[in-house]
């Protein structure tokens, strides 16, 4: 589906030329006459390059002159309008246009972002000026926020009732509103043009990229975790989940047309996302046991997809091992939880992981190219062991020979799996432990471990 299809054309006011910049440099914030004379060549190049339409040349130039001399309006209006003109051009730009003339960079969402930025600085510096208030709805309306543009244009009337581009971009909004009314009480047709070209479904969460087309975003990211190219023309995106907008205006008119429709393919990603008390997603590389904490570094892409989804869900998925008497995962595994997750420009995650409950998988599946599994919660029989804990602790700060965090004593479990993290044991002894539910075998056995790498010695 095309961006032409998803957006108003929307005649924008107060955009057609940037402000020539004054050569004056008198008053508080005034600058060394030689760093003001090289700010201003920059904003001189700036507007050359803008009214030759070289709109991303003018806001390099702008935003060198800007870090020499922040918050100045001219320097602000000028990078603001160069901004909201390279939103509106790729906005409207028809996606055969990027089979000829690939273009890279930002996607008019985040210039239009830009935009809004630059425009409420401006505005909070230069509040009676007509032009800040311009600026600020044309930023609102190429994010599609008709009714927040149209406040602030009522707020530039105050200002001044008489400004024609003002008025102009008040009756274009009602316009603008009347017609998304209008189009509201007509359902279109339900034809393929809403259908993403990735999954054949009805759009979900669709992102519009640069080149015009239209994907669910769980769709178009999952491709990426291949190549970072839009599926179908091959253009190279720079994009991530982090910083991509869904299109608002498409998801409305899909949500307010196909409601039944859509509500089945948001219980569809829900389900993939929240997967319930007995499912859980399982990444297959080691066996870890209870308070352990470590890094991990995400790099290949189905466990990429199963990261997005879990981030969206819990933050919670389980760590098992391939058990080498079986040549399928093991039995047991252990439940870890992401307590910080960054992704990186290319697709990869660095997460931080915190081991928490232990469970026996009952079956699992392949979903998507990872593991799902159906589990249950697993216990220790007879989860004794205080008085055991209060008996080890003196042994365990005569091996460590210093003092130690330890678990409260109200929970044995706990502290058994504890006193094993303190040694290192192979996997295969890593997932005796885990099926042990003796509390105090477990607490005898990590006591005889830490006695045998205290001695230099592996027991065998």
């Amino acid at each position: 589906m095309s961006a032409e299809t998803t957006s108003l054309q929307f005649s924008l006011e107060g955009i057609g030329d940037v402000e020539d910049y004054i050569w004056t440099n008198e008053g508080e914030g005034s600058l060394p006459w030689d760093r003001y004379s090289h700010v201003f060549d920059l904003v001189q190049k700036g507007n050359r390059s803008f009214r030759d339409s070289h709109f991303e040349e003018a806001i390099n130039n702008y935003s060198r002159a800007n870090n020499i001399k922040p918050s100045d309006p001219t320097i602000l209006g000028n990078r603001c309008s160069a901004y909201i003109r390279i939103s509106q051009f790729l906005k409207h730009r028809p996606p055969s246009a990027s089979e000829y003339r690939p273009l890279n960079g930002l996607d008019p969402t985040t210039h239009a972002e830009l935009a809004l930025k630059d425009a409420e600085k401006l505005l909070s510096l230069c509040s009676n000026s007509v032009k800040s208030y311009l600026l600020k709805a044309n930023a609102l309306i190429l994010l599609e926020r008709y009714e927040m543009a149209r406040d602030v244009v009522l707020s530039g009337l105050q200002v001044d009732p008489f400004s024609n581009p003002l008025q102009s971009s008040l009756q274009n909004l009602e316009r603008t509103t009347a017609s998304l009314i209008g189009r509201s009480h007509g359902r279109p047709e339900r034809t393929d043009d809403f259908d993403c070209t990735l999954c054949l479904k009805l759009l979900y969460e669709p992102i519009t990229t640069p080149c015009g087309h239209s994907f669910c975003r769980s769709c178009l990211f999952q491709s990426m975790d291949r190549g970072n190219k839009c599926p179908l023309c091959r253009t190279v995106l720079f994009i991530s989940p982090r910083t991509c907008a869904i299109s608002v205006t498409l998801n409305n008119i899909i949500q307010k047309n196909f409601p039944e429709e859509y509500a089945e393919r948001k219980s569809e990603h829900d389900s993939l996302t929240n997967l319930g008390v007995d499912l859980i997603p399982l990444f297959v590389m080691d066996v870890v046991v209870p308070c352990q904490k470590f890094p991990l570094h995400i790099f290949e892409p189905r466990y990429r997809l199963m990261v997005r989804r879990i981030m969206e869900g819990n933050h919670r998925m389980g760590m098992v091992i391939i058990d080498p008497t079986t040549g399928s995962v093991a039995d047991f595994a252990c439940e870890v939880e992401i307590t910080e997750c960054e992704p990186l420009p290319d697709g990869r995650f660095v997460l931080e992981i915190e081991s928490r409950r232990r469970f026996r998988i009952l079956r699992s599946w392949d979903q998507d190219g990872y593991r799902v599994a159906e589990i249950e919660w697993v216990q220790d029989t007879h989860p004794q062991g205080a008085e055991d804990q209060a008996d080890t602790e003196e042994d365990l700060r005569s091996c460590l020979n210093k003092e130690v965090m330890m678990p409260s004593s109200q929970d044995p479990e706990r502290f058994s799996f504890w006193l094993a993290t303190l040694s290192e044991r192979r996997p295969s002894e890593r997932l005796e432990l885990l099926c042990i539910r003796d509390t105090r075998e477990r607490i005898r056995r990590g006591l005889i471990y830490l006695k045998a790498d205290d001695q230099g010695c592996r027991v065998q």
